[in-house]
């Protein structure tokens, strides 16, 4: 599966069009390993939470150990911990390779000389080949800086049984959407699972109505700092938003559960919807996949064109690593389309090349065919240029997830950060 190729280099802030995902056959051929002239070790940091993958990934380092001759010692930790522990270990400490996020997070790192421009391994395996659009959201200024290993594509959740039980539809229009709510609660179920411990998911959701509201270019000048948090156009989103908290259409406490508890609602019957990526499969059992579908968000401005979300993970290797060859190599192992197929396949992921196998996944597979008619965006964590700024949007958002009252005093703060950062 891959980004067909009139869907235009981007990077992940930016506007992704036109996308388009086929399927092609596996290629097996392999990469010929050369000799390390010094045989040290290669080690990784990665934050790899779905037990599969990660069991995927040891493998895979447990191969190129056994055809190169150099043992691969991987370090996971918390995807959460992983995101404050790399701002240290990227300065001091640095392993040989890490996981991290393409787009303007991995650019942050860029900027500061903190990750090694692997241009020479793009090339030399001929990458930009196999990967389409996906090579933007790891390119700087002609040059990459790292690997995409994996898509997702966010949207609206849910069980066709439970929908069926309920005579639940689909909401596709704003009305639709409160009649859809009000359905729910009348049923005892609630209308939309969600856990905001992590505090992305309520940034999610924002950033998705404001999409659907503002439409892409208010919602890149926002996320840029070139638009204020104040600005007037941003009221009827809040509106929206705050009308659908007053009436009880999120998981009650949200903000002490993560995702995967309130992907668990949604598994156990107890939600409608949940807006998420295909990620949340963890919650389901293999009998249960079957009756998950997926929606797009909801249109709540019919003269705005319809923006999805489009997460790109990625892989790099640190600028301060002690063993950069060795990095290098067992990199190009674990991007050949075998090894990469078998670690995306257990987590939900969009494969980011054009050369391996259909996914066995019908979630993945729902991504590939909606991707055929929509359009996408930005990361949805990701939320602006700098880390500071980013963290405020987080918490902004989960606490007007969680005190909607307090909609002025959380924005005026908002545009106090973005006015310091950006110095206006």
């Amino acid at each position: 599966m891959t980004f067909l190729k009139q869907f235009p280099s981007t990077t992940r802030r930016r506007f992704l069009k036109g996308a388009g995902l086929v399927s092609a056959a596996a290629v097996t051929g392999s990469f010929p390993i050369p000799a390390i002239a010094q045989a040290q070790e290669v080690t990784m940091i990665s934050d790899e939470n779905n037990a599969a993958a990660l069991d995927a990934l040891r493998a895979i380092a447990a191969g190129f150990s056994k055809e190169a001759g150099v043992k691969v010692v991987i370090n996971n930790m918390d995807h959460e911990a992983h995101k404050t522990a790399i701002r240290n270990y990227l300065v001091a400490g640095a392993p040989d390779v890490c996981s991290w996020f393409s787009g303007n997070r991995m650019r942050a790192f860029v900027k500061r000389g903190l990750f090694d421009d692997i241009s020479d391994l793009v090339e030399k395996e001929k990458y930009k080949d196999v990967l389409g659009a996906t090579i933007g959201a790891v390119t700087e200024d002609g040059k990459q800086y790292g690997l995409p290993t994996g898509g997702t594509l966010w949207g609206m959740f849910y069980r066709k049984d439970v929908f069926e039980q309920h005579g639940l539809t689909v909401p596709k229009t704003a009305e639709e959407f409160m009649a859809y709510g009000d359905k729910c609660k009348a049923a005892g179920i609630t209308p939309v699972a969600m856990g905001t411990k992590e505090l992305w998911p309520a940034a999610g959701w924002f950033d998705q109505m404001n999409l659907r509201i503002n439409g892409l270019n208010k919602h890149m000048a926002l996320m840029n700092g070139e638009m204020s948090y104040l600005d007037p156009a941003l009221t009827p989103v809040f509106d929206q938003w705050e009308a659908m908290i007053s009436k009880g259409f999120f998981t009650p406490n949200h903000t002490s559960f993560g995702w995967q508890e309130a992907a668990a609602l949604l598994a156990q019957k107890k939600a409608g919807m949940m807006n998420l990526g295909a990620f949340l499969r963890s919650a389901f059992t293999e009998a249960d996949l079957p009756q998950v579908a997926y929606a797009t968000f909801p249109v709540l401005d019919a003269k705005v064109g319809h923006f999805e979300e489009f997460s790109v993970n990625s892989i790099h290797i640190p600028a301060k690593a002690k063993n950069k060859q060795g990095a290098r190599e067992f990199l190009a192992y674990f991007y050949r389309p075998e090894n990469l197929a078998t670690y995306l396949e257990p987590g939900g992921n969009v494969p980011p090349r054009n050369d391996l196998p259909a996914s066995k996944d019908p979630l993945v597979n729902i991504a590939v065919e909606t991707m055929k008619t929509v359009q996408g965006t930005s990361q949805y964590y990701d939320r602006d240029s700098d880390p500071d700024m980013a963290q405020a949007g987080l918490v902004g958002f989960q606490e007007f997830m969680a005190k909607p009252d307090r909609r002025k005093a959380i924005l005026t703060r908002l545009e106090g950060t973005r006015k310091r950062i950006y110095k206006i």
